[in-house]
């Protein structure tokens, strides 16, 4: 059988920088990547407002992925990749380096947005203000359409957590987003 060496990002040094694993394993990991990467993206940029940073997230979370994929079960996969995904979000979250300010040359040009554009660019604005754990709650609830209890899975905490953490999320995003929030929570997601 042959080998592979997966690439390790920049900064990831708790992993080793050559993986030895069958091609079989490498064959079904590149299947499993190929068709559950944008959702774990879009899972990613949900929770940190960043599609650059969102890649980064989940190019980390695809590398610990590979690094367990020897010994997943089929069955949980994609549970444990979206839990790979919102841990790997929250550990970056507590770096500091992350709460610097990054400076530009220059500013990209807005994008004209229609009715739908803005009211999204809305809920993004105000998620991005909501705390990291609530955000998360908030994405794995609402967005992955998980139970409390599969979400409480994911974060490694109690069903009580999930359910407070929701509930002050809601409360922020609520403060947030004013009259807007009653229209979109009637109008779907």
């Amino acid at each position: 059988m042959g080998t592979y060496a997966a690439s390790t990002p920049a900064g990831c040094t708790e992993f080793a920088l050559a993986y030895s694993a069958p091609v079989a394993t490498h064959d079904d990991f590149s299947e499993y990547f190929a068709a559950r990467a944008h959702a774990l993206r879009a899972t990613a940029y949900l929770l940190c407002g960043d599609w650059h940073r969102a890649e980064d997230i989940t190019q980390v979370a695809m590398t610990k992925l590979y690094l367990a994929w020897p010994r997943l079960r089929e069955a949980g996969m994609d549970a444990y990749a979206r839990k790979v995904v919102v841990r790997t979000f929250l550990a970056e979250n507590r770096r500091l380096w992350r709460k610097r300010e990054h400076l530009t040359t220059s500013l990209p040009e807005p994008p004209v947005a229609d009715g739908d554009t803005d009211q999204r660019l809305l809920v993004e604005a105000a998620l991005s203000s909501v705390p990291p754990r609530q955000r998360a709650v908030l994405v794995l609830r609402y967005w992955n359409d998980l139970s409390v209890e599969d979400t409480a899975e994911v974060l490694d905490c109690s069903t009580g957590t999930v359910k407070s953490q929701a509930a002050r999320g809601i409360a922020a995003l609520r403060k947030r987003l004013g009259p807007h929030f009653d229209v979109l929570s009637r109008g779907g997601r």
